[in-house]
């Protein structure tokens, strides 16, 4: 069962920073989940809105895909912790650890193809939005990739083949027996967001999932 780091260690860290992924690592995280956009210039960045928010000073409610990379790099979310290239995180991640990375920003499969293919890490990218899932199929073949649920699917077997994907990763709160069981059944993978509750992830890993996503990977000590 895979710990996984959502945004990072993001109740001690700003998330999705460098800071808040290696305190992740230090705790134990198996993988670290990660949001991405792609700046005016075309550089991937990290962070989950796709506009900057109270802490960006003269940049806030600016939109990264009108920013460059130049512009974003001078940003700080606290004192001393900027928004990281999707590749500054790639070379940070220790051996042996995964990076799930959730493509956010619209029309961007071809920039985080090309970030991805190649790396040295273990990656797999995912999306609620399933068709550019689909796309990063023919994009990169070669990286695995998953789709995000946050309603109950009525045919999740279609949706995996229509994706190309190997990984489910439904809010848990959706997650039951039946779905675990067809997911394997199909050669997939189960991976529950976010599960902030040890008695949930205790619950969840009696179902079989073979991930779970977390603010505090502290909570799956022992499990």
């Amino acid at each position: 069962m895979e710990r996984i780091g959502h945004r990072g260690a993001k109740r001690e860290l700003p998330e999705n920073t460098l800071a808040a992924f290696q305190r992740a690592f230090e705790h134990g995280a198996d993988a670290i989940e990660l949001d991405v956009h792609a700046t005016r210039d075309g550089e991937v960045v990290v962070h989950h809105d796709p506009t900057l928010g109270g802490s960006a000073a003269g940049l806030r409610g600016h939109a990264i895909a009108g920013l460059s990379w130049a512009e974003l790099s001078a940003v700080e979310l606290a004192k001393g912790v900027g928004i990281p290239r999707l590749a500054d995180v790639l070379t940070a991640t220790p051996a042996g650890r995964t990076v799930y990375v959730e493509i956010k920003g619209v029309g961007i499969e071809a920039l985080v193809a090309a970030a991805l293919v190649g790396s040295p890490t273990r990656c797999a990218v995912h999306a609620f939005d399933h068709e550019a899932v689909r796309r990063m199929r023919t994009l990169a073949p070669e990286l695995p990739r998953g789709i995000l649920l946050d309603e109950s699917p009525a045919d999740i077997e279609q949706l995996m083949s229509a994706a190309g994907a190997r990984d489910v990763w439904p809010d848990w709160t959706l997650i039951g027996r039946d779905l675990v069981d067809r997911v394997h059944a199909a050669g997939g993978r189960v991976i529950a967001w976010t599960v902030n509750d040890r008695y949930a992830a205790e619950q969840l890993i009696d179902l079989g999932v073979d991930g779970l996503c977390t603010d505090d990977v502290r909570l799956l000590d022992d499990l």
